[in-house]
């Protein structure tokens, strides 16, 4: 279809006796245009602004003649706000008597074409004589080149910088600077007016994140510039876990067999269109990648492919503009569009300035009658040719009458650096002047101060410029020549006139702290109408809600998963979780896993219906015995009490008292008290009833052996064996304790694990092994009582407890038997409640089995509580 061009504006200062008005001449010669504004004798400095024209078939503009250009003549009108931007600003400076009276600022202007070879022939000829193309030969020492302002893109601030450094010519760079080859650093004499663009990737990423964007596309022009911003965008958006779901390439440059191909765009560009997933492109803007879209979305339509409902973000470079042939292009579709743009404020007196343009600057300005028929679709009365009937213009057209896409009455970010970048220079080459005493004579007199100025000598100034601009914004560089501004959010507007404004929705501030860079304001977004103002989502599949974790799908990109619930123990309290976390130890996951919960502190207390019933059952169990002990002291002299040892008995009935009472240790929060008293009292006072139950059983037996003729066991029946067998049994177990408190006593300790939603609050062992010798022991004892006591079941006696005993023994072996199992099997108060229980079935089965016969016949059959009836038993 066409090359873009690109103007280079070279800057005049010019030596005159009396101010001179601006002589605004500007010629649009093909191959070098440096037509001076000034009279003769001047001091030139470079800058740049921007005009885009398609030609027809023509070697001279092409890098590929062989290939056809669209057979007309357009150009992008838009581009003419720039040149109007430095006409501005030199016209502003050439008022303010202050900087430099009797001298008269002027420019050049050099039209590459976006051609590189063109660029380079028109920034050698700026250092040439003037219309001659001697390279490195100056025949007029009265021409010389201060600095230069260009470009918007790339290519031509590279080529510009190339030449300009080996003259140490300063340059002004007004649009973004990356170098595809080499670094910055190989131009000392550039600055740029826009800083660095990862400044703007940076920004853009953080806008992803701010709005949960992971899945996007991303376009680029086919070039290398396309290429180096690929190589950085793609990582970047790794570290940060965003996807990119297809990479389209646009083409560089738009011939007539490139077009026809685009009318394949169903194969090409069919993702773009069809993936319902990817709401969100991030386009680097620079040109020709609006007009390509344009395009593309022009093409889709007439193939009948789906409206495209898509959130565009693009970078600084994007300038929302229209080639004349565009004029009725619907940009519905960009509707809602994010864009990072270099800062910009508007300058007093531009509007009227703007206001004021006509198409009688023909004279001075070669550009405005191009400008005006392609931006009015009419014909200048001066203009050769009217093939198409076209209406002629009047010269009294509206400026702000014409679409935004086409003229923009307020400056423009890339218009407001030019401007900048004029007001730069001029107080450079001020403050230079003022520093050199020679100068400042022949400012006074001749007005010849800059003849003698060498390019090198402003570069000191420029590079520790400091000033406020008329707007108040204060303008300086860093030490890597980039100038210290911000960037604006832009949210782009369109109306169905092709008319857009531009709303400002945030801030991007290169130098904040890290992750502060981007400002937003969500509220003032408009989106597509596709979204219905809701927020739009782009992401590869739906989110994971809480209580569930992403699981990567095989084979495709991170950023598409499969949501799996979190396992037991676990939870997600947010959307799109990685991996679920553990709950802390002190809390459990709810039912759907996405909060944690406090645990509940738990143990047997008194309050709870479980402890109340052990209370009471302890508290009846200790009166029963506390009965059955009165009811044996009060018939201490009864026949059937002495019978079986009546200091031994009352030891036994005592000992199970306490029994009952040690219950009362299991109960109750546990303390450090509680926790070294309830093991070691327990089996301290059973061991003591075991051994009296066992020095009853010996007692029986020893008193039947001692009645045989000739025993020799008399000697041992009396009270120092039972006193002996008790003493030795409770002792033993003494001593195991004594070394279990010793060595690895008892603790209170919180159990965390055991239950899903309670603590436990317990009293832990300390050696498991202490606490298994003490049941052992006590197991010993009684089956050892068991044993003896069985064998003499049958012994001939009135008052024979030796099958109460092994009855007893009985009941007590079962009950700690199935105790320890079970033990074992439960946790938290449960397993405290099995011991209770263990311990209150036990004694009451000791106490039940061997003194209840007894009391029957001390309360019901004292008749049988008599001498008579023993030694009538006997007979």
């Amino acid at each position: 279809m066409g090359v873009i061009a690109m103007l280079l504006l070279v800057l005049l200062f010019c030596v005159i006796r009396k101010t001179h008005a601006v002589n605004c001449t500007i010629r649009d010669d093909p191959v070098s245009i440096a037509h001076q504004f000034a009279q003769p004798g001047n001091v030139i400095i470079g800058a740049i602004a921007t005009q885009a024209f398609f030609f027809h078939n023509s070697p001279s503009f092409t890098e590929e003649p062989s290939r056809m250009l669209i057979n007309e003549v357009v150009s992008v009108p838009k581009e003419y706000q720039p040149i109007l931007a430095l006409v501005f600003a030199v016209k502003e400076i050439n008022k303010n008597p202050k900087l430099f009276p009797n001298i008269t600022l002027g420019f050049h202007i050099v039209n590459n074409y976006i051609n590189a070879r063109i660029t380079y022939k028109a920034i050698v000829s700026l250092l040439c004589t003037h219309h001659r193309f001697v390279p490195n030969f100056t025949c007029d020492p009265k021409k010389k080149i201060i600095a230069a302002i260009g470009g918007r893109l790339t290519e031509a601030s590279s080529i510009m910088a190339t030449i300009l450094a080996n003259y140490k010519i300063p340059q002004l760079a007004y649009g973004t600077f990356a170098p595809v080859y080499g670094s910055k650093n190989m131009f000392p004499f550039l600055y740029q007016m826009v800083p660095n663009e990862v400044h703007q990737y940076t920004g853009i990423i953080q806008l992803l994140q701010h709005f949960g964007w992971t899945w996007i596309g991303l376009l680029a022009v086919d070039d290398d510039y396309g290429d180096m911003f690929l190589q950085k965008i793609v990582p970047l958006l790794s570290q940060k876990n965003i996807c990119y779901a297809f990479i389209l390439r646009t083409p560089r440059r738009k011939y007539l067999d490139e077009y026809i191909q685009m009318i394949s765009v169903k194969s090409r560009y069919v993702q773009l269109f069809t993936d319902q997933k990817v709401h969100v492109c991030f386009v680097y803007g620079a040109p020709p990648s609006l007009l390509n879209l344009r395009t593309i979305i022009l093409i889709a339509s007439l193939n009948s492919l789906p409206p495209l409902g898509k959130v565009w973000i693009v970078t600084s470079h994007w300038n929302f503009e229209s080639l004349s042939i565009q004029r009725d292009w619907d940009i519905q579709s960009f509707h809602g569009a994010l864009s990072f743009t270099v800062r910009s404020k508007e300058p007093p007196g531009f509007q009227e300035f703007v206001h004021t343009v006509r198409p009688s600057w023909a004279k001075e300005d070669n550009f405005i009658q191009n400008f005006w028929e392609q931006a009015f679709d009419c014909l200048l009365h001066i203009s050769s040719g009217n093939e198409d009937n076209k209406l002629l213009c009047t010269g009294d057209e509206k400026l702000e009458s014409l679409p935004s896409t086409f003229f923009e009455m307020n400056m423009s970010g890339h218009s407001y650096n030019i401007y900048n970048a004029v007001h730069i220079v001029a107080r450079s080459l001020y403050v230079l002047s003022m520093s050199r005493p020679r100068s400042r004579r022949f400012l006074k007199a001749e007005g010849l101060a800059f003849h003698d100025v060498k390019p090198w000598q402003i570069h000191h100034f420029l590079k520790n410029i400091l000033f406020n601009n008329s707007m108040g914004d204060t303008i300086t560089f860093d030490e890597k020549g980039e100038l210290i501004t911000g960037f604006d959010v832009i949210n782009w507007v369109t109306f169905p006139n092709n008319s857009f404004t531009r709303v400002k929705v945030g801030t991007l501030e290169p130098w904040a702290p890290p992750s502060r860079e981007l400002i937003l304001n969500d509220n003032q977004i408009v989106w597509h109408g596709s979204f219905n103002q809701a927020l739009p989502l782009s992401m590869c599949n739906d989110h994971c809600s809480p209580g569930y974790s992403r699981k990567k799908k095989e084979g495709e990109k991170f950023c598409c998963y499969d949501c799996v619930p979190c396992p037991e123990g676990q939870i997600s309290d947010k959307i799109d979780m990685d991996v679920c976390i553990r709950c802390p130890e002190d809390c459990y996951p709810n039912k759907i896993h996405n909060q944690c919960i406090p645990k509940v502190l738990t143990y047997l207390s008194y309050e709870e219906p479980l402890g109340i019933l052990f209370m009471i059952l302890t508290i009846v169990f200790s009166l029963i015995t506390i009965f059955v002990l009165g009811i044996f002291w009060m018939h201490r002299e009864t026949p059937i009490v002495k019978a079986n040892n009546r200091s031994i008995t009352c030891i036994l009935l005592f000992s199970l008292l306490l029994c009952f009472l040690c219950s009362f240790l299991f109960i109750g929060r546990p303390q450090k008290l509680t926790c070294l008293l309830q093991q070691t009292t327990f089996g301290i006072i059973f061991s003591v009833a075991l051994s009296s139950v066992l020095a009853k059983t010996m007692t029986v037996i020893l008193a039947f052996m001692a009645t045989k003729p000739g025993s020799g066991m008399r000697k041992w029946v009396g009270k120092g064996l039972t006193n002996s067998i008790v003493l030795l049994g409770s002792f033993m177990q003494v001593g195991i304790c004594i070394v279990w408190l010793s060595t690895s006593p008892p603790f209170p300790d919180t159990d965390l694990h055991s239950q899903k939603r309670e603590i436990i609050l317990e009293c832990n062992e300390g050696s498991v092994i202490m606490f298994y010798c003490v049941l052992g022991y006590m197991g010993f004892l009684a089956s050892v009582s068991f044993h003896m006591a069985f064998q003499a079941r049958k012994l001939p006696n009135s008052f024979n407890e030796a099958k109460f005993i092994t009855f007893s023994m009985l009941v007590f072996c079962s009950v700690w038997l199935s105790f320890v199992p079970t033990y074992l099997s439960m946790k938290g108060k449960y397993m405290v409640a099995v011991e209770i229980f263990s311990i209150l079935s036990s004694s009451a089965g000791l106490l039940g089995c061997i003194f209840s016969p007894k009391c029957y016949i001390i309360l019901l059959r004292p008749e049988m509580n008599k001498k008579e009836h023993l030694i009538r038993k006997k007979k």
